[in-house]
């Protein structure tokens, strides 16, 4: 009797225990593969921004007009307008990478070990102290959510704004919007 009941139980256990198993396994990030949610940034949505931020500010050629090139550039407070909890970082630590590998601008450090060094050096005489930024690089990420039926859409605006120090004024603006549409079945659980 206990063999009836027992056999059964371990079978039972073994197609649990296979059947949610996960099947985890790398994609390229960015790549078509990625995970895409409505409600929410994805990776994919930050790279997206952050290549076609880059890549209008390097064509448009005002951090070329600098005097003393490279310009040096200070992010600023990127404000979120979204629904949700992000890390601007995952936007702006990619624009920061791509303008310094192009060699056209360098960011400032925001880094305590850094600014103590600068200022050690100052205080010793060091000529070569830190230039002021030529610009500030600031902006602000907006969602805006649509629903018709069973069809929710989320579109993310990011917008950037690179303005002049010496004079206030925005010298270049750039804008991406990232819009994601799906439905939901009428069955949940």
């Amino acid at each position: 009797m206990k063999h009836k009941i027992i056999i059964p139980l371990l079978a039972a256990s073994a197609a649990f225990v296979t059947g949610c198993g996960t099947n985890a396994h790398y994609v390229a990030t960015g790549g078509t593969q990625n995970v895409v949610n409505i409600g929410q940034i994805n990776i994919q949505d930050y790279i997206q921004a952050a290549n076609s931020a880059t890549s209008d500010l390097l064509a448009s050629g005002v951090l070329d007009k600098v005097a003393t090139p490279p310009a040096v550039l200070f992010i600023s407070r990127i404000i979120n307008n979204t629904g949700q909890q992000i890390d601007t970082d995952l936007l702006t630590k990619k624009i920061s990478i791509a303008l310094l590998n192009s060699g056209k601008a360098v960011t400032t450090s925001t880094d305590p070990a850094a600014k103590g060094y600068q200022q050690e050096h100052e205080f010793m005489g060091d000529k070569q102290a830190q230039k002021l930024p030529d610009f500030t690089l600031s902006g602000k990420i907006i969602q805006l959510t649509a629903k018709a039926g069973s069809t929710s859409q989320s579109t993310y605006s990011f917008q950037l704004s690179l303005n002049d120090t010496k004079n206030g004024y925005q010298v270049w603006e750039g804008e991406k919007e990232i819009t994601k549409q799906g439905t939901r079945s009428g069955v949940g659980f």
